[in-house]
């Protein structure tokens, strides 16, 4: 990938690595050059996840949570693609890294879940063969070994029949039985560093708590961290253990999910959590949903890239919204302009009630 200077926009610095990182990014700039313009997918964002802990990411499409994590394993078009920032993999510098170094830790030490199996899956090999393939890439075993590997994995995703299933190809597989065996491509190596994508999308509910068990006894037993990308915030809260919120391609808020769902302090986060419908609602009772669209990477607004669509700009003094870029805080926080004061009396008589 193409390294590229750190724009200067006046944004605070990135906070240090924190200790005991297993994954730690710092200060990442993602651009992509277009017929259009350059594309600003990623713009200055720092998170810290280490062993053993699950980090959840949401936020509307195009916020850039798919593109960081491409990002992490190298698999931008270096061409058409430039990054700056900082990658550190267990100390390992990632940004700029050699294709074969991350070849050889794509598929072994890190994996990625994709969000389309469809795509992710080649129509031209059998299932089996491409859960084989890496298997036998990264730890030399013979390929009758790799094939009962295949075999086991299929099986711990769900895959009925799977001594008969392994010699299928992509299209016998129904949606949800693709998106299974892409998640036992994944898994198969045991991977340190696990970034799942949507991974549960196409399946009903019985097989999405089977996987997402799966993957709770994979980081249980070798210690794995975990990075999921998800819309639905249900699967958030039973399953990660700390929550980055993502919007134009920045960081808006973090914290611990317990921290985040219950007491959340951007307007953004509000406006996701009251955009879910609730069990004690009224079968007839509208949803509420954030006013407006996602900005265009192309050209994001100035300040807060939010406040275009925020309902609150009016509580902040002079147009600081709109010409000053809030800064993330270390540790728990939120890049928002409302005083903590002021976000606590909205949250407490406006946004609580309405969450139930």
């Amino acid at each position: 990938m193409t390294t590229l200077t750190k724009p200067d926009d006046g944004a605070t610095p990135p906070p240090a690595p924190g200790d005991g990182a297993f994954l730690s990014v710092r200060d990442l700039y993602v651009r992509f050059s277009t017929e259009d313009g350059i594309v600003k997918a990623v713009d200055g964002l720092s998170f810290d996840l280490e062993r053993g802990r699950t980090l959840g990411i949401v936020g509307e499409s195009g916020s850039g949570k798919s593109v960081t994590n491409l990002t992490v394993l190298g698999l931008h078009d270096p061409r058409t693609t430039t990054v700056s920032g900082e990658i550190l993999l267990d100390g390992q510098e990632l940004t700029g890294a050699p294709e074969r170094t991350l070849e050889r830790l794509r598929g072994n030490t890190m994996a990625m879940i994709f969000q389309d199996p469809l795509t992710a899956l080649s129509p031209y090999y059998t299932v089996g063969r491409q859960i084989a393939e890496p298997y036998r890439k990264h730890t030399g075993a013979s390929k009758s070994e790799a094939r009962s590997r295949a075999i086991e994995m299929l099986q711990k995703v769900g895959i009925p029949n799977p001594r008969l299933r392994v010699d299928d190809y992509p299209h016998q597989f129904s949606g949800g039985m693709r998106q299974r065996a892409m998640i036992a491509m994944s898994l198969v190596c045991d991977p340190d560093l696990l970034i799942a994508d949507e991974p549960t999308t196409a399946l009903d509910v019985t097989v999405q708590a089977q996987i997402l068990d799966l993957l709770k006894d994979l980081q249980q037993e070798f210690g794995s961290a975990i990075i999921l990308i998800t819309h639905d915030l249900g699967v958030v809260a039973n399953t990660a253990d700390d929550l980055l919120v993502m919007y134009a391609g920045r960081a808006v808020e973090r914290g611990t999910v317990r921290e985040v769902l219950r007491a959340p302090q951007h307007p953004y986060t509000w406006g996701l959590l009251g955009s879910m419908p609730r069990l004690t609602s009224a079968v007839d009772e509208p949803l509420s949903p954030i006013p407006g669209s996602p900005p265009s990477l192309l050209s994001p607004p100035p300040g807060c890239p939010f406040h275009p669509r925020c309902r609150y700009t009016d509580q902040v003094a002079g147009d600081r919204c709109a010409t000053e870029r809030p800064s993330l805080p270390d540790g728990r926080g939120a890049a928002c302009h409302l005083s903590a004061e002021r976000k606590q009396t909205l949250f407490t008589e406006q946004i609580k009630p309405r969450l139930g």
